[in-house]
């Protein structure tokens, strides 16, 4: 039996963290619809912890969907069977079962994944009871296409960074949960590509990209930002305990070092720290960290600038 390419892609703990720092239930079956994946907002959403079900099939008593009319919708009408049999996405308005025995409300997505090959491989099911259906499409085909990951960092990707900061602006805004933007620049990164080529320039990428990822807490995430760049999400932080983490990055890159040409070479890193406000947009609130950033590049660089709110 040809293997999941879901299932191969989740050995990778990237994804892993990628899809558990999602704020929508999410789970991949293989071609036999057994389970092989479960997220974090999955176990939240429905009670039944990865052990309950990693390895037992969606129609095995779990969710039990059932539709506005009371019909089930796991055996005969299963809309992830439907989904690999048709090669396309299916959405409805389904009930499923929590572990306590009460029925949820839920807008359901799934769809089939295809390897490069052509093969349908597995089904991922999104589910979600706070976001709009235009916001969950749009995720659920972001994930279809496992677009969220850089290749070359194996950190979330810009898209993914806009989508953390979207979700966490909105908690903020809604439920008063602060958290803080760490918007960081390598320094001198050009002169390490022209110098040593774009070979070494990748190595100093996944290097400080791994630094960084290390050095914050389980629940921050960080992404690729594009070019040198990368953006943390520093969440349940005041100034003090962002400007904490921020320099814990900081010092650790400057202490990891990389060898160039034989010789062992600093990299370090300038940082542009803020803690969101209500009145935040994404763009404005991640052109205020750029802007610090860039102070700390004028300071001399290997700092970290910081902006009360």
């Amino acid at each position: 039996m040809i293997m999941s390419r879901a299932r191969s892609l989740l050995t990778d703990s990237s994804y892993h963290k990628l899809l558990d720092n999602l704020y929508e239930g999410v789970y991949i079956v293989d071609r036999d619809r057994k389970i092989v994946y479960w997220n974090e907002a999955a176990e939240k959403m429905t009670g039944y912890s990865r052990s309950d079900v990693m390895g037992r099939y969606c129609w095995d008593n779990i969710l039990m969907h059932i539709d506005n009319d009371g019909h089930a919708r796991c055996n005969d009408q299963c809309m992830l069977e439907t989904a690999m049999r048709e090669r396309k996405a299916r959405e409805a308005e389904l009930f499923f079962h929590h572990r306590e025995g009460h029925r949820v409300p839920v807008i359901v997505k799934v769809a089939p994944i295809i390897d490069n090959d052509g093969v349908v491989t597995g089904a991922a099911e999104i589910f979600s009871d706070n976001y709009s259906r235009q916001d969950l499409t749009r995720k659920l085909h972001e994930l279809e296409r496992m677009a969220l990951l850089d290749p070359l960092t194996k950190l979330g990707n810009r898209r993914y960074g806009e989508m953390n900061l979207t979700n966490k602006l909105r908690e903020f805004k809604r439920y008063g949960w602060p958290f803080g933007i760490l918007f960081i620049d390598i320094d001198r990164f050009k002169s390490v590509n022209d110098t040593y080529g774009h070979e070494v320039g990748d190595k100093v990428l996944r290097l400080i990209a791994a630094t960084i990822n290390n050095g914050l807490r389980s629940s921050d995430v960080v992404s690729r930002w594009g070019g040198e760049e990368f953006v943390a999400f520093v969440t349940n932080v005041d100034e003090e305990k962002l400007l904490h983490v921020a320099e814990k990055v900081r010092v650790l890159v400057e202490r990891s070092t990389v060898t160039l040409e034989g010789n062992d070479t600093l990299i370090t890193i300038s940082i542009g720290a803020t803690l969101a406000r209500k009145q935040d947009s994404a763009h404005g609130l991640i052109r205020r960290a750029d802007a610090l950033m860039y102070e700390a590049k004028k300071a001399g660089r290997n700092r970290v600038i910081s902006e009360k709110p």
